[in-house]
């Protein structure tokens, strides 16, 4: 096999030429007005907001940062403003049934003249009622009503009144009401009096009063319905003279609305109740005005005239295309709308005035932005949000009467239709554990748009890029970036998309670089942002982060964590993993070690016999057993017991990209072929010994050379990963500058034998025909090592070359 040499510098980072850009600065370059590297996305926006069927919602899913809000908010405003302007909606008093208020439907714009007309109506008509009720017509003819049931009730009582005189009978007046008592010389008689005369004129007597008391009760009966006559008789007066007072009031509105026949209804409605309750209304203002200081005109928010009132739902400016509402605290009520309440005498009330509206009224007949995660921490908004999709129709209820808790009485105001394009906005985990588990989701949300983490490296594309700086920077007036600040920021991108042939789409990212670059140019007075305020930029970034790993680096260098970086051990190698940290991540190199003996053929992870291993380390543990039992157990047992551990490690560890690592440090514990301690092993490894690509590779480079040149770099040191991450690779300045000068090497391997020669400088040893490897190869030493293990068991096993199973019977 043959020994891998390092990589050449020009696969440690892919540089972008600034003598490559046909420009100056980016002041020179157009605007840019799409978001670049985003085609999916884009499409699948344009389908689901052009497309106009139920249930075509939108996910847009992806990362935060990679511009979500601003291609929707841009597909959105340039989609609503050619589409017409929603109706006006507002809520009326329901004056056949109050607790269940009107929804009016009005063209756009034509809610708030109508809520102005009806305010100026109630200031006007107490005014206007009072006064006619205190005109002289109308007292005449109270007047005369009153007259005439008073002469109509004195003269029924004449008629009894003489009737009686003639039978010596009087009508009189007691405190308890009208009474009949005999006379005498024109005297009422005393009960004593009646009763000293003659028998004969008693009889008569009593019996006058009773065809009398008949007659008088007869005519008291008649009494009450004489008086209902006559309050209606009032009422109609008071309704004739308020018709006249009122009507030319609201028929003067009547005409600015004469093509909205609800309207029209409504207000017949208004009329026909400030007519019937005219009395009411002024006694009402003529209370309130008792219990203080003389108060203002009233409105249609006071009292009995609230009623009156144009509760505007939502109003729209005709000429403002269809609305685009983002909801940023998207709870029940914020979506849904909620019914407020008011303090009246240390109770509770409310009327249709208090109705509020949500993010759904106020986005109907347009689009309305959530966020996913907020809409899901919400309890019950989701369940709310579907419940009005489904039902296509805006019904507002506390969460209390939707969940059925409270059953106090309170306003249902009446539903509003609902036509709207929802779009929410969140990571793909929560689209993908939606669509798993809830089966109403993918009904209602059938369009994805699933934004990139990156895109392609190319002329087209870095081009693209560089508009795009320059138009981040124009926009927020920053100073304009030349062509090698563009070079620079491009190969950020490329460093934060893990990969040099590819670029971040993090649009957060990359503008948050563009602003502290231009910031970090102004503290060095420069007209244009060059290459080193970018570089400046990116390491005062890292500085302000990476307290943290210039700890964990510390306690290497100073002896604390174990790590060496010269020498050759056998069974100990120098694992990498990365920490993340926030928006920071860095290397930690891990000392590795492996002891063999004999034993019965298992490979002992210490991490997870402690539970401190997660599964995907534990299966790449697993996966070592299975390249053993393939190389070197197919002609006899494996009679070994293997132990791996991380040194030092206190905490849990995961995943496998350090599998690879560890199957060298037992085949080193197995061959004893001393390892460098100089090299650094990353990979993950499969079943036939192949190294496979893992994440985090330049990070992991970084942090094993890091602690190296704190020592002191002495050319033999260096790091192996897998040939399949090389395309990943983009290192810092100094570790590119290291490599070139020799003092430190990356190694692409692609098998544990290729890695094993660099890592020990013996050959692996590839078996013949019979399966044998060469002597002196690091493969030979491994088989004579189990060999010598398969033998000593045997021994063990087979006492006095009797098999061990009769052994334990004969016992």
């Amino acid at each position: 096999m043959t020994r891998s040499t390092p990589l050449p510098v020009d696969a440690l980072f892919l540089a972008c030429d600034p003598a490559s850009f046909k420009f100056k600065n980016t002041a020179e370059l157009s605007p840019l007005e799409e978001l670049i590297g985003q085609d999916r996305a884009v499409e699948a926006v344009s389908f689901g907001i052009g497309i106009h069927r139920d249930g075509y919602n939108l996910f847009a899913s992806g990362p935060a940062g990679t511009g979500k809000h601003t291609l929707i908010g841009e597909f959105l405003q340039r989609q609503a403003h050619g589409e017409p302007v929603p109706d006006d909606w507002c809520y009326v008093n329901n004056f056949a049934d109050p607790r269940r208020p009107r929804a009016l439907r009005m063209p756009a714009g034509r809610a708030q003249p109508l809520a102005a007309e009806m305010e100026r109506l109630t200031q006007d008509l107490r005014a206007a009622i009072q006064s006619a009720f205190e005109s002289d017509d109308y007292r005449n003819r109270r007047e005369a009503l009153s007259q005439e049931f008073k002469d109509r009730q004195e003269q029924a009582f004449e008629v009894i009144q003489q009737e009686a005189k003639e039978h010596s009978i009087a009508l009189v007046r007691t405190p308890l009401g009208l009474a009949l008592a005999p006379l005498r010389d024109g005297q009422v008689l005393s009960p004593e009096e009646f009763e000293a005369l003659p028998a004969a004129d008693r009889e008569k007597t009593k019996a006058s009063l009773k065809i009398l008391e008949e007659k008088l009760q007869t005519t008291l009966r008649q009494v009450p319905r004489w008086e209902r006559e006559h309050r209606e008789r009032v009422r109609e007066i008071n309704r004739e003279v308020t018709r006249l007072a009122v009507g030319h009031l609201i028929e003067d509105i009547r005409k600015k609305h004469g093509d909205l026949p609800e309207i029209i209804e409504w207000l017949g409605a208004v009329e026909t109740d400030v007519v019937d309750n005219a009395e009411a209304l002024i006694a009402a203002g003529q209370q309130a005005e008792g219990e203080g200081a003389p108060r203002p005109r009233p409105t249609a928010r006071d009292g009995a005239m609230r009623q009156y009132a144009v509760n505007v739902l939502v109003g729209r400016d005709s000429n403002g295309g269809a609305p685009v509402i983002y909801e940023d605290h998207p709870t029940y009520g914020n979506l849904l709308g909620r019914v407020e309440h008011r303090s009246e005498y240390g109770t509770l009330v409310t009327d249709f005035t208090l109705i509020k509206n949500g993010a759904l009224h106020r986005a109907n007949g347009g689009y309305l932005v959530l966020d996913a995660l907020k809409l899901l921490t919400q309890p019950y908004a989701w369940e709310g949000l579907k419940r009005v999709l489904r039902a296509g129709e805006i019904k507002i209820e506390s969460l209390g009467q939707s969940l059925s808790l409270i059953d106090t009485v309170s306003l249902d105001p009446a539903p509003v239709p609902l036509d709207i394009k929802i779009v929410l906005v969140g990571e793909r985990i929560l689209y993908y554990q939606l669509c798993a588990w809830d089966p109403d989701f993918s009904e209602l949300f059938k369009v994805q748009a699933d934004f990139e983490e990156e895109m392609p490296r190319n002329a087209a594309t870095i081009e693209l890029y560089a508009r795009l700086i320059g138009t981040i920077a124009r926009e927020q007036t920053m100073r304009p970036f030349d062509a090698g600040a563009v070079a620079r920021v491009i190969e950020r991108a490329a460093r934060l998309a893990g990969d040099r042939d590819k670029l971040t789409t993090h649009m957060r990212s990359i503008a948050d670089l563009i602003h502290e670059s231009d910031y970090w140019a102004g503290q060095a007075g420069r007209e244009a942002v060059t290459a080193a305020d970018v570089t400046r930029a990116v390491e005062a970034g890292i500085r302000r982060s990476d307290r943290l790993r210039e700890k964990v680096l510390e306690a290497m260098r100073d002896g604390i964590v174990l790590i060496d970086t010269e020498g050759a051990k056998p069974g100990q190698i120098n694992g990498l993993s990365v920490i993340q940290l926030g928006g920071f991540s860095f290397g930690r190199p891990s000392r590795i070690t492996a002891r063999a003996s004999l034993g019965r053929g298992q490979v002992l992870d210490i991490e997870r016999e402690v539970k401190l291993g997660g599964p995907l380390h534990s299966k790449g543990v697993l996966i070592l057993s299975g390249f053993l039992a393939d190389r070197f157990g197919r002609n006899r047992p494996l009679a070994l017991s293997v132990s791996l551990v991380f040194e030092q490690s206190y905490g849990g560890v995961d995943g496998d990209s350090a599998s690879s690592a560890e199957l060298y440090a037992l085949l080193s514990a197995l061959s004893g072929a001393p390892i460098s301690q100089g090299l650094a092993v990353t990979g993950s490894v499969n079943q036939r010994g192949e190294i496979q690509a893992i994440g985090g590779a330049n990070e992991k480079i970084e942090g094993f050379f890091d602690l190296c040149a704190a020592r002191g770099l002495d050319g033999t040191q260096g790091v192996l990963i897998p040939a399949a991450n090389t395309r990943h690779l983009m290192l810092r300045e100094d570790v590119v500058r290291a490599c070139s000068e020799g003092r430190f090497h990356i190694h692409a391997v692609e098998s544990i034998d290729q890695g094993l020669e660099i890592l020990t400088g013996l050959p692996a040893g590839a078996a013949d025909e019979s399966g044998v490897y060469p002597a002196g190869t690091i493969n030979r030493m491994v088989a004579d090592r189990l060999a010598d293990f398969a033998e000593t068991a045997r021994k063990f096993g087979v006492p006095d070359g009797k098999s061990e199973k009769n052994n334990n019977t004969n016992n």
